[in-house]
């Protein structure tokens, strides 16, 4: 079966920046990503949080839910608190058909916040990451028990970013944590998608398709901006449209078996990135280049 293409409902409007696509309704979100080609979409912040409201919607707009992110706090609670806090969401999940988790540590993050540099986040020390992996893999294997993958989400201003602390991250957790690929995110934090695909992706669990605009990018990381200003100046667009490398980064999920979703996502303001017009761009070269790719 081919990897289904979905998008995230970023390219409408931010969950951090509510502002964006403010008035943009849920229904032109999904009557858009539909006719631009997708098959399912990630939660947002205008989907209902209940699946007796939410199923009519999405069988109405003919879509699946993919996913959607879950805020976790494991450097400051355990397992136990962990399951509790996520239950309805992961509940919901369930619900609706999917079947893995975006996943991230936001402990001291700053990627919500449009007044703090991205050098600002707090970063885990061995420590807190020996308490971190050993929590997220009780919550993990928790999870799997109830046939939901954790895909772990590097993200900028957030505790997991660099290649190294991915790195540290996978050794130190057990396999059930498994990573979700965002390009756009480890190329914004000086890694290359290419390796890091060739080095888990018989882990990867999920990928976002997010593209860099390079010289955006620069300049941004030379002006220290935060990471909302960073999206602002136009630092991300849809895949294809920037310098990710696509071609070999599917032909490592190829070689893996990966059969997850294929996420196009691209943090932009709406009112300079048209959402139908980028919503279209990106499927029609991720379908070009994931078929390409024998995905």
């Amino acid at each position: 079966m081919p990897c289904p293409i979905g998008i995230n409902p970023l390219t409408w409007t931010n969950d951090d920046m509510p502002a964006l696509g403010a008035d943009t309704p849920l229904t032109t979100c999904l009557r858009e990503a539909k006719a631009a080609g997708y098959d399912g979409v990630e939660l947002g912040n205008k989907f209902p949080r209940e699946a007796a409201a939410l199923k009519p919607i999405m069988a109405k707009a003919k879509l699946k839910i993919v996913s959607g992110w879950y805020s976790a706090r494991l450097l400051e609670r355990d397992a136990d608190a962990e399951m509790a806090a996520m239950e309805p969401h992961l509940k919901l999940l369930k619900a609706m058909g999917a079947t893995a988790m975006v996943f991230a540590e936001v402990t001291g993050c700053v990627h919500g916040d449009k007044a703090a540099k991205l050098s600002a986040r707090k970063r885990p020390n061995e420590r807190e990451m020996d308490l971190l992996a050993t929590r997220m893999t009780e919550v993990a294997k928790r999870m799997r028990a109830q046939g939901m993958r954790l895909a772990y989400h590097h993200h900028m201003g957030t505790a997991i970013e660099t290649e190294a602390e991915i790195d540290a991250l996978m050794a130190k957790s057990g396999p059930e944590v498994e990573l979700l690929l965002d390009t756009g995110h480890f190329t914004f934090a000086g890694g290359d998608p290419v390796r890091l695909a060739g080095k888990y992706a018989r882990r990867i669990a999920h990928v976002h398709c997010k593209d860099v605009r390079k010289s955006v990018l620069a300049d941004c990381r030379r002006r220290n901006l935060s990471f909302l200003d960073s999206v602002l100046e136009g630092a991300f667009t849809v895949p294809g449209d920037g310098c990710v490398d696509y071609p070999p980064i599917f032909a490592a999920l190829k070689r893996a078996g990966y059969a997850g979703w294929l996420v196009v996502e691209a943090e932009q303001d709406p009112a300079k990135a048209h959402p139908l017009t980028y919503a279209r761009r990106g499927h029609a070269y991720l379908a070009k280049t994931a078929r390409a790719a024998g995905l």
